[in-house]
């Protein structure tokens, strides 16, 4: 079952995106990196990012390091309604079949997305993937 809502994955299916990607350097700054080339899995809400060279990217290095990262996926219709979704979670480095950075749901944030208004809530990485999610690096 994924960890989506109805509402979250119409509108993250629905039509191309630019999205950003946060990842933490190596100095613990933030690097934050509009990417283009993303798909969520519907069944496990799992979102795969990849990209040119991907593997010798800043936020692939950091990801190989820290196992975290998080995505905005978001867009404004007019007049002015903000509407997008968060998703914050253990992150892979992967090599094959081609470069990726995997990230497995462990924090959603939506809004503007239904009409209710901003909606969080924490998933356990049981829910979706059947592993339990990894700690937090300490800073």
């Amino acid at each position: 079952m994924s960890p989506l809502s109805n509402a979250e994955l119409a509108y993250l299916l629905s039509e191309r995106r630019l999205a950003h990607l946060a990842t933490v350097g190596a100095d613990g700054t933030p690097h934050i990196a509009p990417v283009g080339m993303w798909t969520v899995d519907p069944d496990t809400g799992i979102v795969e990012v990849t990209g040119h060279d991907f593997a010798a990217t800043k936020k692939f290095r950091d990801v190989a390091r820290t196992r975290r990262a998080a995505i905005v996926i978001d867009d404004v219709l007019p007049p002015f309604r903000p509407r997008g979704i968060e998703i914050r979670g253990r992150a892979e480095a992967v090599h094959d079949p081609e470069p990726a950075i995997r990230i497995h749901p462990e924090r959603i944030i939506g809004w503007g997305l239904d009409g209710s208004g901003r909606q969080a809530r924490t998933v356990s990485g049981d829910d979706h993937d059947g592993r339990s999610p990894r700690p937090a690096p300490k800073a």
